[in-house]
């Protein structure tokens, strides 16, 4: 079996651990005999949100995990039955499972489905879908069946899995603030692209491997951000920069735009931009000062302050069992 990674993933997530690949694009490389392991609902202190995924082939390789690590050889274990007789298996474990060895840490209990991928078609759609960052969700059935944006069409008394395209970054600055934050979503998995009109904020940053363009006529702000699952984040200190990117950003639909700075800096942001026209509706989408983290200084801690909190902007998908 050869387990790809996702058209959205890094070099450095394809060799990560195997928990963290895609389940969904390793089913799709390793083809037929694949059985996966959806987890359908939990009871109680759980691991994974419903919805999650283990992508299991014949040789009892994997990718994605259900739990920390608790029921994993035993769902490779029941993988063989499913892919023995082709039907889907529901398994409880932790309380009221008839599995007592098998105990969850936690202390809740999760139902697992078990069933042998059959239409590989159907992933392949998936797969493009994903990497052209459009929304897409996947219906499973009790009896194992997939079905695409099945909401409307599917079976009921399923499980839907919602896919949002993944957050994309767009880094504006110069300075170590910049060039250690594209470091860092660089170093996390992220697609992101740092622009800056100083060439030695970009040397340093494309040394570190992360993706650079130099800024200098206005770019193409619909190529930059796309969709609503991008953030556009403004590391500068001479904050002349700023309002012309800053109105561009503005007519764009990203989720998150934040830009370095202190409150009075923020101030004087807003009240210029206001000068240039900028309507009060879109002068709230501009945060700032930014990050988690109060008054944080030094790049790095900068870095892993402003990360979180573009992550807590961006929100969760929510997996939802249907009626």
């Amino acid at each position: 079996m050869d387990l790809q990674p996702s058209p959205a993933q890094t070099d450095s997530q394809a060799c990560s651990h195997p928990a963290l690949l895609d389940p969904w694009e390793a089913a799709l490389a390793a083809g037929p005999g694949t059985v996966m392991a959806v987890l359908t609902a939990t009871h109680g202190p759980a691991y994974r949100n419903p919805g999650t995924a283990m992508a299991i082939a014949p040789d009892g390789r994997f990718a994605g995990t259900l739990t920390s690590g608790c029921i994993e050889a035993d769902l490779i274990l029941q993988a063989q039955r499913v892919r023995a007789d082709g039907r889907p298996l529901h398994l409880r474990y932790g309380q009221g499972s008839p599995f007592i060895d098998l105990r969850l840490p936690c202390g809740g209990a999760i139902e697992v489905m078990l069933f042998r991928v059959n239409d590989l078609d159907l992933l392949a759609e998936l797969s493009r879908s994903r990497a052209d960052r459009r929304p897409v969700s996947l219906r499973l059935s009790p009896d194992g069946r997939l079905a695409l944006d099945a909401a409307e069409r599917g079976a009921a008394g399923g499980v839907i899995i919602p896919f949002k395209a993944p957050i994309r970054f767009v880094i504006f600055g110069a300075g170590a603030e910049a060039a250690v934050f594209a470091d860092l979503v660089k170093s996390m998995g992220y697609d992101h692209v740092l622009l800056s009109h100083e060439d030695r904020n970009l040397d340093a940053a494309q040394a570190m491997g992360c993706t650079v363009r130099r800024l200098g006529p206005m770019p193409d702000f619909k190529e930059l951000v796309p969709d609503d699952r991008c953030a556009a984040l403004l590391f500068y200190h001479d904050h002349d920069y700023e309002p012309q990117i800053l109105r561009a950003l503005l007519d764009r639909p990203a989720f998150y735009i934040g830009a370095q700075g202190s409150r009075a800096t923020q101030t004087a942001r807003l009240e210029h931009l206001a000068r240039m026209g900028v309507p009060p509706d879109l002068l709230e989408r501009v945060r700032g000062p930014i990050g988690l983290i109060p008054s944080s200084r030094d790049p790095r801690l900068l870095a892993i302050s402003v990360l979180a909190e573009v992550v807590m902007a961006a929100g969760d998908p929510v997996v939802a069992p249907t009626p």
